[in-house]
């Protein structure tokens, strides 16, 4: 039996998000280990493909309709699961957006739902877990969707990486506050670099300025080209969170030299700068 199985087999996963991409990545890896697994997603449809895979495949799944940007469903996500399944052993908070174009130039609405979903999502997916997760004084793992960009800069990407690094100091605190309360809830990081999803695909850019459409396409063959397999990097990440760290990157060599980089910049207090490679990309 792996260490997964052990921690995880035969509990609960709620995951947000979970219709596509590294979501997806992740309800089929719980599946896999023997979770039965809530796969949540704005998009039901795909929701319940995700699900079907899952039991296609003799695993546990249902689909569940949620837009996280609505504080009161995700109320209505953990009642649901509670009260049908008693307890949940795993929650990823990974439901989230991309938003390109320079910062003046992406529309109001654009700015707005990029924050509620990539932010408010996962500080209201713990609001409405954490008390019923604190009742069963079970162990227990959240896992909030950060980013290498958590400790990075790109021009053109602000609204995604100001969530980002919001989504980093949140975990960061609700970790300790997890000591303060002796409580046994894992905490962790998520941190993915580069993996191929279909996060930058043309389909997902509604409501970004025209300007943004030429840097969608370059981070979109950049990550077609250079990005780590979806199911080998969610495999990675969910022995991290099995193993209980803070810090589970599906790149661990890459988020070193990120985060060495941001710690160069914040010591030296120099103007901010770009590397020739996100040159590149965005000139």
């Amino acid at each position: 039996m792996s260490l997964e199985e052990e921690k995880f087999a035969g509990g609960v996963a709620v995951i947000t998000g979970a219709g596509s991409g590294i979501g997806a990545g992740f309800a089929r890896r719980a599946g896999a280990i023997g979770m039965h697994v809530i796969v949540a997603d704005i998009d039901d449809a795909a929701a319940q493909a995700v699900a079907r895979q899952i039991r296609d495949v003799s695993g546990k799944a249902e689909a569940f309709q949620l837009d996280v940007s609505q504080p009161a469903e995700l109320d209505r996500l953990a009642h649901d699961v509670f009260d049908r399944h008693g307890s949940v052993r795993l929650l990823v908070n990974n439901a989230g957006i991309e938003t390109l174009g320079f910062a003046w130039e992406i529309p109001v609405e654009r700015w707005e739902k990029t924050l509620d979903v990539n932010l408010h999502g996962v500080v209201h997916g713990v609001r409405a877990f954490v008390p019923k997760m604190l009742e069963s004084g079970a162990e227990c793992w959240i896992g909030n969707l950060a980013s290498v960009g958590s400790f990075g800069m790109m021009p053109t990407q602000s609204a995604y990486m100001v969530t980002k690094h919001a989504v980093q100091s949140f975990s960061e605190c609700l970790f300790l506050e997890m000591q303060l309360k002796q409580a046994p809830i894992h905490v962790c990081s998520i941190i993915p670099g580069m993996i191929r999803t279909n996060i930058f695909n043309a389909e997902n850019s509604a409501g970004e300025p025209d300007s943004a459409e030429r840097f969608r396409r370059s981070m979109h063959d950049m990550m077609a080209n250079y990005g780590m397999d979806l199911e080998e990097g969610c495999a990675v990440m969910m022995r991290g969170l099995a193993e209980g760290k803070f810090w589970v990157s599906s790149q661990p060599e890459m988020t070193a030299d990120i985060i060495a980089g941001r710690a160069a910049f914040l010591q030296g207090q120099s103007d901010p700068a770009m590397s020739d490679q996100t040159r590149a990309l965005v000139e």
